[in-house]
């Protein structure tokens, strides 16, 4: 679909990146001739994902070892790329949720998901957007929301409120920042099977849960390389007139159901299976 080096020259943030749809994205822009920096929490997945994509691709991969949630940290983290030459692209891919009554939510698990998947990622957009605009360089910001920005989302309410909120940082620096070459784009995925989400969000407690994708239109859920060729496209000089657009990636789901719909019929005896024990 895409020419062998669309993204040959760009260099790209991925947080979140040695896991899940961070892994899958990355893999594409290195095989895109991208080369990455890769952030997490976790070193050693960080590690073992840029040896296999050093090993596949010949790419040049970064890894750096960060708690976004910290601010001093993201700044340290940024400091250190731009000693290494600085980044072109950021993509905001970590997250954090779990499904719970929200009724039953402590502060402590409100900032839990409020502090990856929010906090963090407008941390790392202001760090990356404010060495832009002082080197006079263009840059890209995309941002991995969850169509919950469009429906809400039930018994997930921490994650809809920080991805909806990114939506809005999205729209908004998009036209604080446009003038300056800095473009901010975002992907809505709708069920795209990695082990994280499949624990968090479906969990086994629930009555009669059917298999992923069968309420969606297209009778299936989404593989991660139609996710990574689309974020390709968004980071790429061909969507350059696009900027403070979200895209769904969802095979219409959203257009159905908001996706938790059977949840609601559960009991506080099966809700029970699924709050940690003390």
């Amino acid at each position: 679909m895409f020419e062998p080096g669309l993204l040959r020259g760009k260099r790209v943030l991925i947080t979140g990146g040695g896991s899940g749809l961070g892994r899958s994205m990355g893999r594409r822009f290195a095989e895109l001739g991208a080369s990455l920096t890769l952030c997490g929490r976790r070193p050693d997945a960080l590690a073992q994902t840029a040896d296999e994509l050093r090993d596949a691709f010949g790419a040049t991969v970064a890894t750096h070892a960060c708690d976004i949630r910290q601010p001093d940290a993201v700044e340290a983290m940024f400091t250190a790329i731009d000693a290494a030459g600085g980044v072109d692209v950021l993509v905001n891919n970590a997250a954090a949720t779990f499904v719970a009554q929200s009724e039953h939510l402590s502060p402590r698990a409100v900032d839990a998901v409020l502090g990856v998947t929010l906090h963090g990622a407008i941390y790392c957009t202001l760090a990356a957007g404010k060495r832009w605009i002082a080197q006079h360089r263009p840059g890209t910001v995309l941002s991995i929301l969850s169509t919950s920005t469009i429906t809400g989302r039930a018994f997930t309410v921490p994650s809809s409120i920080a991805k909806t909120g990114l939506l809005a940082m999205t729209r908004s620096l998009a036209v604080e920042w446009g003038p300056r070459g800095i473009r901010l784009v975002a992907i809505a995925p709708g069920p795209f099977p990695t082990p994280g989400a499949d624990g968090n969000l479906r969990p086994s407690a629930g009555p009669g849960r059917e298999p992923a994708g069968h309420r969606n239109p297209t009778g299936r859920v989404g593989q991660h390389a139609e996710l990574a060729n689309l974020a390709s496209y968004l980071i790429s000089d061909g969507a350059a007139y696009v900027n403070g657009e979200m895209v769904s990636i969802d095979g219409g789901a959203h257009l159905r159901t908001s996706g938790v719909e059977d949840m609601v019929a559960w009991t506080d005896e099966q809700w029970a299976q699924l709050r940690p024990k003390r």
